[in-house]
């Protein structure tokens, strides 16, 4: 029998009481002031963008004067160790306050001060960030323009309240779970830097005289755009397709497969690419991400959209995209493009792009060592990312079920479900 199976047995072996949120607190307030003037420098005003991941960041933060804090009309001090909800915006967002003795201030924040004699504080937390409650307070939010969660929906929102000694221990080993997933974040952090700094490094080809350094239109085959294929003209089967946004959020350096099919007899003028051929986004939302490129290494025709450059070419595709992701690649992609809600490329834009040409069986030494690197940092079924990912199934696995409790009424367990 585990410490804390033998826990519950021993402190609540006929269930466990639930209380309502605002029954485990000795104070909870909506912080909903005006938006005061802005100064240089004063007092931290903060809103629901400083709250993240059980913290209340201060950087960025806007701040007011003294005398506009003191006249704030329904001023309430914030103290150490409160519990800061966010409720417009970033809604459901949490912040644990650990600045102590620094007065701040904010709007648009649920505040709970929670009775440490009933409920531990790292406890609440686990139990208010599980995906069960997140479910819970967004499904209850109102659907306004500015959407925001009602106060109803966590004052009544029903928590499991076991004796402290089972809360305690319940915290002691969801924190083992939380710090092994920071861990392998810290080390996927710095693989990502790694690999970064050496793909940069080795397409400098310092002091190689052999390297030549083309414009893609020199070793431009063909070069040409996409055409228009619309997000209702998606289907599940069909010819294979790829849409400009897909290469942000779908791709990386190279891929096989498609995400995406759409009928034969949908796009009157079809344009295709093949293996080997590079991909450009040519519409995106920033200068440093625009142009972005993809090479695909599948087998068959493929329809590309409309907003993507196809280049043809006789290099190794998987060595051009790679290229073309360096920082120096990312500069010359971005030069002279205006910064604003939209970006735009062209083809005389990328033709103009200059890359280091080598060799064939080079660049596929190069390719070999860069995707193992790739491999390590963004392969979501084998490399970090995806060990991480299961660390966080595991993590929820357990807290939702170390959360779980029989009432000690002998009522349904989840209770609440029944909030609206």
């Amino acid at each position: 029998m585990s410490k804390i199976e033998q826990l519950i047995k021993e402190k609540c072996p006929n269930g466990v009481e639930y209380k309502k949120i605002k029954d485990v607190c000795n104070d909870n307030f909506w912080i909903m002031p005006s938006t005061p003037k802005y100064i240089q420098d004063g007092i931290p005003y903060i809103t629901s963008k400083n709250i993240r991941n059980g913290q209340i960041l201060f950087d960025n933060v806007k701040y007011i004067a003294i005398k506009d804090y003191d006249n704030i009309s329904n001023n309430r001090p914030i103290h150490e160790n409160d519990f800061l909800i966010s409720m417009i915006g970033t809604i459901g967002e949490v912040g644990i306050v650990r600045k102590k003795d620094l007065p701040f201030y904010g709007q648009n924040m649920y505040l709970l001060r929670l009775n440490f004699d009933i409920v531990n504080l790292k406890y609440f937390y686990y139990f208010f960030t599980s995906l069960k409650v997140k479910t819970i307070l967004l499904n209850g939010k109102n659907n306004s323009n500015q959407s925001y969660i009602k106060t109803k929906n966590i004052e009544e929102l029903m928590v499991p309240v076991p004796p402290i000694e089972v809360q305690e221990e319940i915290v002691k080993i969801l924190d083992k779970f939380s710090e092994l997933e920071e861990e392998l974040e810290e080390e996927l952090e710095a693989r990502m830097k790694q690999y970064e700094f050496y793909k940069n490094k080795i397409f400098k080809f310092e002091n190689r005289k052999d390297v030549k350094w083309l414009k893609l239109k020199e070793i431009a085959i063909e070069m040409y755009r996409g055409n228009g294929i619309k997000r209702k003209e998606i289907t599940r089967e069909g010819v294979p397709c790829v849409r400009y946004g897909e290469i942000y959020t779908s791709y990386n350096i190279w891929f096989q497969d498609c995400i995406s099919h759409t009928s034969i007899d949908v796009v009157s003028n079809p344009k295709t690419f093949t293996t080997n051929d590079l991909l450009f986004a040519i519409t995106g939302e920033n200068v440093d991400d625009i142009a972005k490129t993809i090479a695909y290494v599948g087998q068959g025709i493929c329809y590309a959209g409309g907003d993507i450059v196809v280049l043809k070419h006789k290099q190794n595709g998987k060595y051009l995209s790679y290229a073309l992701s360096t920082k120096n690649a990312k500069l010359q992609k971005g030069k002279g493009k205006v910064k604003s809600k939209v970006v735009h490329s062209s083809i005389p834009s990328i033709q103009e792009i200059v890359v280091p040409i080598i060799k064939l069986e080079e660049q596929e030494h190069i390719v070999k060592i860069l995707d193992k690197f790739n491999k390590l940092v963004n392969d979501i079924s084998e490399g970090l990312p995806a060990e991480i990912e299961n660390r966080r199934k595991q993590y929820e696995y357990y807290r939702n079920k170390l959360l779980s409790f029989k009432d000690c009424n002998c009522k349904q367990v989840n209770k609440n479900e029944t909030i609206k």
